[in-house]
C-alpha cells in the first residue's frame, strides 16, 4: 500500500480545544420534573411507547451480578464508593434531556466504574470515580495505553457533530487531559490503536467531505506534549 506523507513533519504540537485543567468531576444529577406538563408529556409517551428498560436491565445485570459494589433496583443504579458511601444514578424520563444509565464495568486501571449515559439521540460514557463518587463524562469509551498510564478516546458522530479525540491520564481525584483535538472522521469511524506507551494512531477510512479519503493520524508524546503527523493512505 502506497503511503503518501502529507504535511507536518514539522510536527504540529497540538493545542487543546480548551484548558487542560484537572477534571475532578461533578455530583450525580437530580431527576425531577420542572412542571406538571413534563409529567403529562411522559405519561402520554409511555402509554404508547413502552421503554426498553426491562431488556436493557436484563443485559446489564450480567455485567454487575458478581460485583458486590453495584446493584440496580428498577430505575436506580447504586454504586459503592470509598468510605461506605453510595452514588445513586436515577434514570430520568422528563424533558428534552431525558436520559438513562446502563452499567458497563469496573475499570481497575483508572479506579472508576464505567457507565453508559443514553439520551434520545446521543450517548456519553460516564466515569464514576471510586474515591470521590464524582462523575466525569466522556464522549467515547477509554482505550488504555500498554503501560496503563493514560487512556484515549476517539469519537465520530456525524449526527451530533462529534469528531473528538483526547488523551487523558488519571490523577488522584479525577483525570487530566494531555491533549484534546479533532480527528478527520469524514463520513465514517476512526479506529484507535496504541503502537506503544507514547504513540497512538487514529485510522479514518472515510475521511473528507465525500468520505472518499483514507487518513491516519499518529500522535507521539514528546516530553509533556503530544505532536501529530498525518498520512494519506492509498
Amino acid at each position: 500500500m502506497l503511503i503518501r506523507w502529507i504535511c507536518l513533519f514539522a510536527v504540529a504540537v497540538l493545542s487543546p480545544g480548551f484548558a487542560l485543567a484537572d477534571d475532578t468531576g461533578k455530583p450525580p444529577p437530580t431527576c425531577v420534573p420542572k412542571n406538571w406538563n413534563e409529567v403529562e408529556t411522559w405519561r402520554d409517551w409511555a402509554s404508547h411507547t413502552p421503554p426498553a428498560n426491562q431488556k436493557n436491565w436484563v443485559e446489564e445485570r450480567t455485567r454487575w451480578v458478581n460485583n458486590r459494589d453495584v446493584w440496580r433496583n428498577l430505575d436506580k443504579l447504586y454504586i459503592a464508593v470509598t468510605g461506605g458511601k453510595v452514588v445513586t444514578l436515577t434514570d430520568c424520563p422528563f424533558g428534552d434531556e431525558m436520559y438513562f444509565y446502563i452499567y458497563q464495568h469496573y475499570d481497575e486501571n483508572g479506579a472508576f466504574h464505567l457507565v453508559r449515559t443514553v439520551f434520545y439521540e446521543d450517548h456519553l460514557f460516564t466515569l464514576v470515580m471510586r474515591k470521590t463518587g464524582k462523575l466525569i463524562d466522556l464522549p467515547g469509551p477509554p482505550v488504555w495505553s500498554p503501560d496503563k498510564a493514560r487512556f484515549a478516546y476517539g469519537v465520530c458522530d456525524l449526527l451530533n457533530g462529534k469528531d473528538n479525540l483526547a488523551i487523558l491520564r488519571p490523577t488522584e481525584d479525577g483525570v487530566k487531559a494531555e491533549i484534546e483535538t479533532t480527528i478527520p472522521c469524514g463520513l465514517g469511524e476512526c479506529q484507535l490503536a496504541w503502537e506503544s506507551a507514547s504513540s497512538l494512531t487514529a485510522t479514518c477510512l472515510k475521511s473528507g467531505d465525500q468520505g472518499n479519503e483514507r487518513k491516519r493520524v499518529r500522535y507521539t508524546r514528546q516530553g509533556d506534549k503530544w505532536g501529530a503527523t498525518t498520512t494519506t493512505l492509498k
